[in-house]
């Protein structure tokens, strides 16, 4: 794992965090290259979506944001 992967991951796992009532089951990890995966609780994933998706989609647009200086194409995926 490269020094902006980690980075990344970071982000992802620092908002998701600060977005779920229990932060203790938040995991991220990367899979298959420039994939990475968020877990949260059953119960919380509605708050990491977020209404229509906002909140997931403005997630997916900072790694968008955050790959561009790496030139890499990161994918969020939320695990249920």
């Amino acid at each position: 794992m490269t020094e902006s992967t980690a980075d990344v991951r970071l982000l992802i796992e620092k908002i998701a965090k600060s977005l779920v009532d229990a932060p203790d089951e938040v995991f991220v990890e990367q899979v298959d290259g420039d994939v990475i995966e968020l877990e949260v609780a059953e119960n919380e994933v509605g708050k990491v979506i977020g209404r229509q998706g906002r909140t997931v989609r403005a997630m997916r647009n900072l790694l968008s944001a955050a790959g561009v200086r790496s030139h890499r194409r990161y994918t969020l995926e939320i695990i249920e």
